[in-house]
């Protein structure tokens, strides 16, 4: 029997700059199935704290969970983690320690179509 195993989050997310109007935003593709959704405001809570302030459009593609082991604390702390790691990889702050998190970061991701016209 395995015992004092950690809050279990997962969690893939794209950052991008933030929209014209220069705010933040999250947005959310992951079925209820991989993700439920009561973890995505801890998820969104975390993410603006490893941002630190700075404005992103946040989609998040795809997440897991265990039935026994994840909490909205284990969310926040990847939220967190994934934020401060977009901020590393924009070359704005500091890269996250590597404590055998998996991660993968790349700036500014895909660009989304904004509606309205370019200017």
């Amino acid at each position: 029997m395995q015992t004092g195993c950690g809050p279990y989050a997962y969690i893939v997310a794209d950052f991008e700059p933030p929209g014209a109007d220069g705010e933040s935003e999250f947005l959310h593709t992951v079925s209820d199935n991989r993700l439920p959704h009561e973890f995505l405001p801890a998820v969104w809570e975390g993410i603006q704290e490893g941002l630190n302030g700075v404005a992103a459009a946040v989609v998040l593609t795809d997440g897991g969970f265990h039935e026994v082991d994840s909490r909205d604390f284990g969310y926040r702390l990847a939220g967190r983690y994934a934020g401060t790691a977009a901020l590393a990889a924009a070359g704005l702050g500091e890269p996250p320690v590597d404590r055998g998190r998996q991660i993968r970061v790349d700036w500014p991701g895909r660009r989304r179509p904004h509606a309205g016209p370019v200017v």
